[in-house]
């Protein structure tokens, strides 16, 4: 559940409160003036005797169509999956707050949509435009279809379409995302993006997401060719979606930073996963740009341009990560920042012949690359014992810049 509101961006993640282990799913919650430094706030919505609190999302009740607020002040919603403790039962239910979500209350009306499934999960919700109402997009994963669903007070809701399977369809379908782009930055030309998180069948192996472009016409998404397009080249972003409310209208992506082939084995504590850096997502021509979102005073930052040539991004001479172009392929190398987890640790991807720019954004644990523009994308997690914390250039690598 990802929402700005009053000057807050609000981020509920999936979240065990009582150890590093995946169990006990509950949302909890961290808030943001400017999407770098985060408050950690007690837990949103706990699990109960019964149901976990899978994913979904969060919108704010501006029109009190739900009448759970007012329009002096309207309630902050979520809509999540209920999760039966024994794996027999999904079903999408609704909780909400009238403090700016410091404390909820779960509907007493719950589950609002529920089609008596074992799989059928993770709603994202928005206020449709061009039908004045309110618009869910939700998986069902097994049989790789997202639904979309109508209605006008989050309470009922009936059945508009389907989409899928189509393009990468070799695991569960997650965490589907539906929202208009401007292409070139030209307000007259729409297109809607339709973000799937698939696990396994990710493009380095174990999870990935993929994204459709196309047209929303109210009641289905129409994609404009079933080409399987990866918002990430790397392996450790999924499970993204974008912020409700963003102001001006921004489109900002949010990604969990592990993989599932590996999250759980991961040594690290007491803390286990992170996220993504945001991006603000904008389109050219038929690839989305990823722009992250830093604060001026930030993370380290190493950028240069190359045709064929790379760095060494390194905690010492045996430690490193390898960045870089060779054979037209833009190419990380996390294997001497890796540990014992089985992982691919090299990623290449085809680029266009000609000089790339290349920026890393480098944190404690990973290495996000965003290259050509942002058009080409890698996350990855790295174990180093300190920090990577120098910068090695090899042949061919230009106009390089430590920030």
């Amino acid at each position: 559940g990802l929402i700005y509101y009053k000057g807050k961006y609000h981020l509920f993640f999936q979240h065990n409160p009582f150890e590093n282990v995946w169990g006990h799913m509950s949302w909890g919650h961290a808030v943001s003036e400017d999407l770098i430094n985060w408050t950690e706030l007690p837990v949103a919505i706990g699990d109960d005797e019964t149901h976990a609190i899978f994913s979904g999302s969060a919108i704010v009740d501006y029109f009190n169509t739900t009448g759970l607020g007012t329009l002096e002040n309207p309630a902050m919603v979520a809509i999540y999956t209920a999760h039966k403790h024994d794996d027999s039962h999904q079903s999408q239910a609704l909780a909400y707050s009238l403090d700016e979500g410091l404390t909820w209350v779960k509907y007493e009306g719950n589950p609002v949509l529920d089609l008596q499934l074992d799989h059928f999960r993770d709603p994202k919700v928005m206020w449709d435009t061009t039908t004045e109402s309110w618009l869910m997009s939700v998986v069902l994963p097994k049989a790789k279809k997202v639904s979309f669903y109508t209605s006008d007070n989050l309470k009922e809701w009936r059945h508009l379409s389907n989409f899928g399977p189509a393009g990468a369809t070799d695991g569960d379908w997650e965490c589907p995302d539906l929202f208009p782009l401007f292409i070139d930055g030209d307000p007259t030309i729409v297109k809607w993006i339709l973000v799937i998180s698939i696990n396994p069948g990710g493009l380095t192996g174990g999870s990935g997401t993929q994204y459709f472009i196309g047209q929303w016409n109210g009641k289905e998404f129409i994609a404009d060719d079933l080409q399987t397009r990866w918002l990430d080249y790397g392996r450790d972003n999924y499970a993204g979606v974008t912020f409700s409310n963003a102001p001006e209208n921004k489109k900002i992506f949010l990604g969990w930073m592990s993989n599932w082939h590996y999250a759980g084995k991961a040594p690290t504590d007491p803390w286990r996963s992170a996220m993504t850096l945001p991006r603000e997502l904008s389109l050219q021509g038929d690839r989305i740009i990823q722009t992250p979102v830093i604060h001026p005073n930030g993370f380290p930052e190493v950028s240069f341009t190359t045709q064929e040539g790379a760095i060494l991004i390194c905690e010492s001479n045996e430690r490193y990560v390898e960045i870089g172009v060779r054979n037209q392929k833009l190419y990380v190398d996390t294997s001497r920042a890796w540990n014992d987890l089985d992982a691919p640790t090299l990623q290449e991807i085809a680029i266009e012949k000609g000089e790339i720019d290349i920026r890393v954004i480098v944190d404690r644990g990973s290495v996000e690359v965003f290259a050509a523009g942002g058009t080409v994308v890698l996350t990855n997690l790295v174990f180093v014992e300190t920090a990577l914390t120098s910068v090695a250039p090899l042949a061919g690598a230009n106009n390089l810049k430590v920030a």
